[in-house]
C-alpha cells in the first residue's frame, strides 16, 4: 500500500485533507484543512512536508483563501485575496522552492484569466484557481512515477540501499522520489534492503520512510545517523539515495540535515550517491548551494524528543533543517524528464535545454 499524503475533497467549496505526519508511525489521523490560516499552520508545524507536497499544499491553500470571499465581489478583490494569501503561506518555510513556484503559477493562473475574462463572476475565478491547483497535483502524481521508472534500474537485485530522511509518498502528492524508485523496482520483483537513516531531530527517517516502506512490503531496517559510516565500511551499503528541496544551476543540491555527511562518507568509501527530485525542484535561478535559503528551526526539536527532555534547559541550540551537498559528491541526479550524470552547471543546463 502506498499511501496519498494529502488530498482535495469536493469542488471550490471542498477542503484539504492531509495525513498528520506529525503523529504517525502510532496513530494515522487525517486533518480537513478549511481555511489557509490551517495550512500555514499545517505546513509550518510539519504535519504536511516535503518539497512536491509543500508546493500542492501551498496550491491548495489560495483556494481556501478564496473561499473567505462571499457573493460576487469582483476580480480585482479577488485577485488581492491571492496575492495576500500567496504572501503569507510564502512565509511558512524558506527552502523547498517548489512552495514557491507553486504559489507564483497559481497566482500567474488567476491573474491570466481576470484578464481574459474581464466581467467573471468570482466564483469563476475561484474555480480556475481551483483548477490550477489540480493541474499541480496531477502532474506531480505523473512526475513521481516517471522519477521511479527513471531511477529504477540503479537498483540492482540484491542491493543494499541507505536513504536519509522521508522521500516518499508522504512528501509528495504521488509515491514520492527517492521512494518511488524503491516502489518501482519492488514492483520489478527485485529483491533488495533498505537501511533507513532516523534522521534527527524529527526521527523522519524512522517515523515516516520506515513506516512507508512497512506497508510497501520492503526490507527495511532503521539505524541511527551516526551509524551510516560504519555500516559504509563493512561493505553493507551498496548505494545512497536521497530526495532534494532545492537544487541549484550547478547542480548543489539541499537536502534535509545530514545529506551533506553523507555524501561525504559516500564518496569516501567509493559508493554511489543518488539524489531523486522532479524537475520542478531545481532553481535555475540560484547559481549555487551558497544562495540556497536555509530553514532554522525552533531549538526545543533538539532539546527534546517528544515529551522527553533531552538537553539542560537554556541550552544554546543550533537546528538548521537542511544542508547542501556540492555537485561533485552526487554521482547522479534522477528526475522525471531522465538522469544527469556527473551534474555541474554544464549537464544541469544541457538537462533543460
Amino acid at each position: 500500500m502506498i499511501v496519498s499524503a494529502l488530498r482535495w475533497v469536493g469542488g471550490i467549496d471542498g477542503y484539504l485533507e492531509i495525513v498528520d505526519q506529525r503523529r504517525l508511525p502510532g496513530e494515522f489521523v487525517k486533518l480537513q484543512c478549511r481555511t489557509v490560516e490551517q495550512v500555514f499552520d499545517a505546513i509550518k508545524t510539519l504535519a504536511v512536508r516535503g518539497a512536491p507536497a509543500l508546493g500542492v499544499a501551498a496550491a491548495y491553500g489560495l483556494v481556501l483563501a478564496l473561499q473567505e470571499l462571499t457573493g460576487d465581489v469582483g476580480v480585482e478583490r479577488a485577485l488581492q485575496q491571492c496575492a495576500r494569501a500567496c504572501d503569507y503561506l510564502a512565509s511558512s518555510r524558506p527552502t523547498a522552492v517548489n512552495l514557491f513556484r507553486a504559489l507564483d503559477r497559481v497566482k500567474s493562473e488567476a491573474e491570466r484569466f481576470a484578464a481574459a475574462n474581464n466581467n467573471a463572476a468570482t466564483e469563476q475565478l475561484r474555480q480556475a484557481v481551483l483548477d490550477e491547483a489540480n493541474a499541480i497535483c496531477a502532474e506531480d502524481e505523473q512526475l513521481c512515477r516517471r522519477i521511479g521508472q527513471n531511477g529504477e534500474p540503479f537498483i540492482k537485485d540484491g542491493a543494499a540501499v541507505l536513504t536519509h530522511c522521508n522521500a516518499g509518498a508522504l512528501a509528495t502528492a504521488g509515491q514520492g522520489t527517492a521512494l518511488s524508485v524503491l516502489f518501482e523496482a519492488h514492483k520489478k520483483g527485485k529483491r533488495f534492503r533498505v537501511y533507513a537513516d532516523e534522521t534527527r531531530p524529527l526521527l523522519q527517517g524512522s517515523r515516516l520512510t520506515a513506516w512507508e516502506l512497512l506497508q510497501a512490503g520492503i526490507d527495511v531496517t532503521v539505524v541511527c545517523d551516526n551509524m551510516a559510516g560504519w555500516l559504509m565500511k563493512q561493505g553493507k551499503v551498496d548505494l545512497v539515495i536521497t530526495g532534494a528541496d532545492r537544487i541549484a544551476a550547478n547542480g548543489d543540491t539541499a537536502n534535509k540535515i545530514g545529506t551533506y555527511s553523507l555524501s561525504v562518507l559516500a564518496k569516501a568509501h567509493g559508493i554511489p550517491f543518488y539524489v531523486a527530485a522532479p524537475s520542478s525542484t531545481f532553481d535555475l535561478d540560484i547559481e549555487t548551494g551558497e544562495q540556497i535559503p536555509i530553514e532554522e528551526r525552533d531549538a526545543d526539536e533538539l532539546r527534546f524528543v517528544g515529551d522527553g527532555q533531552v538537553a539542560p534547559e537554556g541550552v544554546d541550540v543550533y537546528n538548521p533543517a537542511f544542508d547542501v551537498t556540492p555537485a561533485e559528491n552526487i554521482t547522479t541526479i534522477i528526475t522525471d524528464r531522465g538522469i544527469i550524470e556527473s551534474p555541474s552547471r554544464a549537464t544541469v543546463a544541457q538537462h533543460f535545454k
